[in-house]
């Protein structure tokens, strides 16, 4: 592990007000552009509410944080890392003062290279753009607020879909009627950081909730999905800038709810929880982040095409050829690659007594659960896919049981035990942060 000098941690005078700006900014899409989060290269026609970047910035006496979310699929460091080096030098954000999560929305252009498709540079640059712009926008609207926090939860939009079959695989696409059990967790916690001005109006709410970003009103059109299209319902019922910030929903998914359902379900828990929040001392903002190395995994070729093989060709049958030839190509790529070394970002951001963490991958929920349990804050939550991607990061129970998220791709690379080293990189960020 490369640990890079942590700046220090500064507490705030009593009395130094909490000063915060918010600020969106719209993306593009063309009909034309790769849709992300399928096997195959998608197109859609048409689109559904806004893609968007949306900043919160956050300051109190000498010390500023950015929290920003994308909606698109993922995005990695060789795309962010200049993104807030741009921030650091024009803005004087310090780079490890800035987190940028991804929605994880499945219907947005491609942002990234995966499966049998890579990114839509514009749209990339476009995004690039965005970000550096709405941290601009949300720093030049700083008022003095008020922060509230509440915690709500809601358990019904999502469940571990990692669920154990009769044959003993791990489901994935296909019929469900042969369900076992559930392999782990689901994490239903849901809270709320708001900030208001004086005029008792929000200026900025910021949500945290753990199932992938699948799904929208209608089929067959760019959208930022679910969790997307509430923050857009949101602000129109509730006013100020709504933020999503994608939680540890790297093995849980919505398997039963529509679209529209789970927007509905959604707005409600988070405007439950609104109605529930009250003010908390911020006597402190901090962030630090490190860089943490991990190594491409080794893996048996023969055993992984078996593995697709034979999951595909009973439960996926009519696109078995296909999803098999995307993962042959794939590993065919990596090949070269394994044992090579590679390195990371993780983050722990901390506002009063409420504690982020960014991991840079599709963290399973329980490797999320533990940071909390490890956590010496009271509340603390995941944003996941925050300043990289390195892929789905199983725990080691999750790499035994095998899985889509554990077959060798682009998707899932990195050596068994990476998402446990991410969780003792963020635990012990969130211990150093901690201290006054």
């Amino acid at each position: 592990m490369i640990v890079l000098p942590l700046l220090p941690v500064h507490a705030q005078e009593v009395g130094v007000p909490l000063r915060v700006g918010a600020a969106s900014v719209d993306l593009k899409g063309e009909d034309s552009m790769v849709i992300a989060g399928g096997i195959t290269a998608g197109k859609v026609q048409g689109q559904e509410g806004r893609l968007r970047v949306i900043a919160t910035v956050i300051e109190r006496g000498n010390t500023r944080l950015a929290i920003v979310a994308c909606d698109v699929l993922m995005l990695t460091r060789q795309t962010l890392d200049p993104v807030t080096e741009e921030i650091e030098t024009r803005l004087g954000i310090q780079k490890s003062h800035v987190l940028i999560n991804c929605t994880h929305t499945h219907h947005a252009p491609s942002t990234m290279r995966v499966h049998d498709y890579g990114p839509d540079a514009a749209f990339t640059a476009q995004v690039q753009k965005a970000i550096v712009e709405v941290v601009r926008l949300a720093q030049a609207s700083l008022v003095d607020c008020r922060f509230h926090f509440a915690l709500g939860e809601e358990r019904t939009v999502g469940q571990n879909s990692r669920v154990l079959l009769d044959d003993g695989q791990i489901f994935w696409i296909g019929p469900r009627t042969n369900f076992v059990r559930a392999t782990g967790p689901f994490d239903p916690e849901l809270p709320v950081l708001g900030f208001k001005d004086k005029d008792n109006a929000w200026r900025s709410l910021i949500f945290n909730h753990s199932t992938h970003s699948i799904g929208g009103r209608v089929p067959g059109k760019r959208s930022a999905s679910i969790y997307g299209l509430a923050t857009q319902d949101l602000e129109a019922e509730l006013g100020g800038v709504v933020t999503f910030l994608e939680g540890a929903s790297g093995s849980t998914h919505n398997l039963d709810l529509s679209g529209e359902e789970c927007i509905r379900r959604i707005s409600k828990a988070v405007k439950d929880t609104v109605a529930r929040a009250q003010p908390r001392p911020v006597d402190v903002l901090a962030s630090a982040r490190r860089q943490v190395t991990f190594r491409v995994r080794y893996f048996d070729e023969e055993a992984e095409a078996a593995a697709v093989q034979r999951y595909c060709r009973k439960y996926a049958p009519g696109g078995a050829a296909v999803i098999e030839k995307v993962f042959q190509n794939m590993r065919a790529e990596i090949a070269s690659q394994q044992g090579e070394s590679r390195a990371t970002w993780v983050q722990a951001m901390r506002i009063g007594d409420v504690a982020i963490v960014g991991v840079p991958a599709e963290y399973f929920t329980q490797l999320g659960i533990d940071i909390k349990n490890r956590s010496p804050f009271r509340h603390t939550y995941i944003a996941e896919l925050a300043n990289d991607w390195i892929g789905y990061l199983p725990n080691q129970e999750g790499h035994k049981l095998g899985g889509y998220q554990v077959w060798t791709g682009y998707h899932s690379y990195a050596e068994p035990g990476t998402g446990e080293k991410i969780a003792d990189a963020a635990v012990a960020l969130l211990n150093q942060i901690y201290k006054p």
